[in-house]
């Protein structure tokens, strides 16, 4: 069994910053890679940043510059905006001991509000 739990959402004012974290738990041989999404009400997930076993990086257009996310599954997220609001997923496909097939996970979520 594995599990992914996100900390570190919360309320924050324009321009400032939050670190949220992703744990993984269970029985892990490896990560190959893991993703943050985030979602507000009425739209679809979106995408905002991955990362590889490698280390290599991609973000959406609208967080390039603010955000980071690292190989300890962290996404530091600066000069935070209102549009930022939504709750934030992390997602890891992860190999477990006796298997060599990764598969997909996911956290629960935790929220983000950026307002003043």
């Amino acid at each position: 069994q594995v599990q992914l739990v996100e900390s570190g959402g919360g309320l924050v004012q324009p321009g400032g910053s939050l670190r949220l974290s992703c744990a993984a738990r269970g029985s892990i041989l490896r990560i190959n890679a893991m993703r943050w999404y985030r979602q507000t009400p009425g739209k679809e997930r979106e995408l905002v940043a991955a990362i590889t076993n490698g280390g290599i990086t991609d973000y959406a257009d609208s967080v390039k510059g603010r955000f980071i996310i690292s190989r300890d599954r962290s996404l530091q997220m600066n000069s935070l905006k209102p549009e930022d609001t939504a709750v934030y997923y992390c997602n890891a496909d992860i190999v477990q001991y006796g298997s060599s097939i990764a598969n997909v996970y996911w956290g629960q979520g935790t929220q983000v509000t950026v307002s003043s």
